[in-house]
């Protein structure tokens, strides 16, 4: 295969050298950036990463996670064998000594290739970043987003959908092969049998019933749909599938809203029902309990996109911060309730004026349907 060479704003963009030239680099940089979600939904970037790399040294330039709820990136992709290594740094930092010995820390490694999966900042932004990896001596660099298309989540569908962000990443590096987004291989994480058998016995009061999972936690305000909503679609889920069991995954710091949310799924426990709340449980273990379950009910949230990993059904309770389609949980079978008010994508984290009228608008009726409709 020759040589895919192309020079955008004096920045050197290629895919694959060829794939004799592939098996030789040793030493490969992946730079992305975030916590559960952010790593998860970038899965099939990082395996097509590893099979364009089979022989490399595969380490990852990530932040310090700055939340309790928000799992970093280490945690998540521990045992998959698809990075070997971390280098972190603490994002929006402005210290010259912390910059200078990142920089330094990463010229004495030597990377030959980088291969950028950072989220879309802009195109100055992803410019910076190349002349950044430029210093530290790496002047192969795939998928810099240094053109508009790069940065954009492409229109997907007559409805105004955009193509998911897992999408974006993968097509910025078509120059590497096939991301394969629709091979459930692409998701794996790998567990292990110590990580299944963890999940087996925590959830072994639930017995052979069947299991739904919910996630609660989310780590922005307007993406909570309400604590009463919760504790109402709870308790009606109780009354419409008695014989199954209820889990509720999470961070640990959730777990008393979760205990909360119980109450009213435990009063139908006089007709068996079972409610383990596994708050505070590793994601990776808690990966293992939703490949157990028949369907996962979250917010956008990182939870959703682990449920949606290892091929659970999902029913996301979306607010409307982001375009429809972008952050949805990908893959088939799952079902996002998105409501597109007005003001859909204005990207607050924080929503006073309008009280989340995109989220808070959703009845606890429409996902109770959607459940049914996964559940049958």
């Amino acid at each position: 295969m020759w040589a895919r060479v192309a020079y955008r704003d004096g920045i050197k963009q290629t895919g694959d050298l060829n794939d004799d030239g592939n098996l030789k680099v040793k030493r490969v940089l992946i730079y992305r950036l975030g916590s559960l979600g952010d790593t998860v939904i970038a899965l099939p970037a990082l395996h097509l990463v590893a099979r364009s790399f089979p022989h490399a040294e595969r380490r990852m330039l990530t932040n310090v996670p700055v939340n309790a709820k928000a799992p970093a990136a280490a945690v998540v992709l521990h045992g998959t064998g698809l990075v070997h290594g971390y280098f972190k740094y603490r994002v929006g930092t402005r210290s010259v000594r912390e910059l200078g010995r990142l920089w330094w820390q990463l010229l004495r490694w030597r990377p030959q290739v980088v291969v950028y999966l950072a989220a879309a900042r802009g195109v100055e932004a992803a410019k910076r970043d190349a002349k950044f990896f430029r210093l530290c001596g790496i002047h192969r660099q795939v998928g810099v987003p240094v053109t508009a298309a790069m940065q954009q989540n492409l229109r997907a569908a007559a409805d105004g959908s955009l193509e998911p962000e897992a999408h974006r990443l993968v097509r910025n590096l078509a120059g590497l092969g096939d991301g394969r987004l629709d091979d459930p291989e692409s998701w794996n994480l790998r567990l292990s049998p110590a990580e299944i058998a963890k999940a087996k016995a925590e959830t072994a009061a639930a017995a052979d019933l069947p299991m739904i999972v919910v996630s609660m936690g989310t780590k922005v305000q307007v993406n909570h749909w309400g604590a009463e909503n919760w504790s109402t679609l709870l308790g009606e889920l109780a009354a419409a599938f008695p014989g199954h069991a209820l889990v509720v995954c999470g961070a640990k710091e959730e777990s008393d809203a979760g205990e909360l949310a119980l109450l009213e799924w435990r009063k139908a426990a006089s007709r068996g029902a079972m409610a383990l709340n596994l708050c505070g449980l590793p994601p990776r273990e808690s990966a293992a309990v939703m490949a157990r379950a028949r369907v996962f009910i979250g917010h956008d949230s990182g939870q959703t996109h682990l449920a949606a990993a290892v091929q659970t059904p999902c029913v996301g309770i979306f607010a409307a911060r982001h375009q429809p389609g972008m952050w949805f949980p990908y893959g088939r079978g799952h079902r996002v309730i998105y409501h597109q008010v007005e003001c859909f994508g204005c990207g607050l984290e924080t929503c006073v004026i309008e009280k989340k009228r995109c989220i808070t608008s959703i009845t606890v009726a429409e996902v109770l349907t959607e459940v049914k409709g996964v559940l049958g």
